[in-house]
């Protein structure tokens, strides 16, 4: 009987809904604006969420990395100034890379960025005066999270003898063998140097404006001698096993070169620790921000749309006080009556909600799309946004739905 008295309930609102369409759709689409702007804001900042830890945690969220410098982030009105200490010396960084004896560590690298302006040459072709070249060991690659496409990776005795090998990144290829030349073995000019091609790394595309595809690589010990340039510091990637280790990785290390630097008890670091997420820990924290005004805006436009949903069921109740007054004629009671308009208040908020929610996924993940994320579904907001539109029906609707099972079946016989 219940779910009977349900089902015509559900039929009386698409009726009514039909015979004042119009009005309908404008108040459904007030509804969807607001739920369209909660989760198509919401999933957006998901979706840059996802990109931001995707991006700068490409080395893993196990590795870390030792400077002599700080990171200098500028983000609104946080401005933190860069620290900086005395270089990390390549005998420093050697001798840590020897010394470093944890338990849960995969493996440890030395490297230093020679210059971000380099143009490469092969035959009449060049590159653009925009290429970043690192030196790098035969480990920087396991830890930086980048792979060999094909070709190889460095060996000890080319870091050791600092042989004139190079792996290039996949967009230098492209720009230097346009005829699609088997580029290994091929001789290319670096800077001053000559260097022959020992290896092509795969694909990572761009990221925050910064291909990661045109960078070369040369041994690190090649670098001091085709790069030198005064107070040459060197950086170290450590990479532990698990992300849990991380932090007892980061306290070893800290213990190590503080050691291998001399660094007196009680005198603060002289380098700087990082791990390879924190970049993106930071950005995602003010994204925070963001997400409180996206919350705001959305609650604001769903009380608008709360008011005018409330506003077209009083409406709708005077101008049905015949019809309530026929039906409780026939035995229908303050009951069925509130019921009647409080099912036909959900079902226009549930549609209202499901266009919103439809919208606010395409709107976000457009987003995503443009900044080359991940297509994201929000299931929580999703839920979230049924709820919301659930719950501002049954407020909207409760005073139409009590003023329609209250009024007096003759006077409303007699309403015109």
């Amino acid at each position: 009987m219940k779910n009977t008295l349900v089902l015509e309930n559900i039929n009386i609102s698409l009726v009514s809904i039909r015979s004042h369409l119009l009005r309908t759709i404008l108040t459904i689409l007030i509804i969807s604006f607001g739920i369209m702007a909660l989760v198509g804001i919401l999933t957006a900042t998901d979706s840059i969420k996802y990109y931001l830890t995707q991006n700068f945690s490409m080395m893993g969220s196990n590795t870390l990395t030792i400077r002599n410098r700080s990171m200098n982030i500028h983000m609104g009105g946080n401005n933190q100034k860069e620290k900086r200490y005395e270089p990390i010396t390549y005998n420093q960084a050697q001798e840590f890379k020897n010394r470093f004896d944890f338990p849960a560590y995969t493996s440890t690298s030395v490297f230093t960025r020679a210059t971000g302006v380099a143009t490469l040459k092969y035959e009449t072709k060049k590159t653009n005066p925009n290429v970043g070249v690192i030196g790098a060991d035969e480990n920087y690659l396991i830890t930086s999270g980048d792979e060999v496409e094909f070709g190889r990776n460095f060996t000890p005795n080319e870091i050791y003898y600092g042989f004139s090998s190079a792996i290039l990144g996949a967009s230098l290829i492209t720009d230097l063998f346009k005829n699609k030349e088997d580029p290994l073995g091929k001789i290319i000019s670096i800077g001053p140097g000559k260097f022959k091609i020992i290896g092509v790394l795969k694909s990572k595309g761009s990221s925050m404006g910064f291909s990661g595809d045109r960078t070369c690589f040369i041994p690190v010990t090649n670098v001091r001698t085709n790069f030198p340039r005064p107070n040459m510091s060197f950086n170290i990637n450590v990479m532990a096993k698990r992300p849990e280790l991380v932090d007892a990785a980061t306290g070893e290390a800290t213990a190590t070169l503080r050691n291998i630097r001399k660094v007196p008890v009680g005198m603060d670091d002289t380098f700087e620790i990082t791990k390879s997420d924190n970049i993106a820990k930071m950005l995602i924290e003010n994204i925070k921000y963001v997400t409180m005004a996206a919350t705001i805006i959305g609650f604001i436009t769903l009380l608008g749309a709360a008011i005018g949903l409330m506003n077209i069921m009083l409406v709708s109740v005077t101008e049905r006080t015949r019809e309530i007054g026929i039906r409780k004629a026939i035995g229908a009671t303050k009951r069925v009556i509130r019921n009647q308009f409080l099912v036909e208040s959900i079902v226009i908020g549930q549609l209202g909600g499901l266009l919103g929610i439809v919208l606010g996924i395409l709107v976000g993940n457009v987003i995503s799309l443009l900044i080359g994320s991940a297509f994201i579904v929000p299931w929580i907001w999703i839920v979230t946004g049924v709820v919301l539109c659930f719950a501002v029906a049954l407020i909207s609707g409760i005073i139409p739905a009590r003023k329609a099972a209250n009024l007096d079946p003759i006077e409303s016989l007699r309403y015109e």
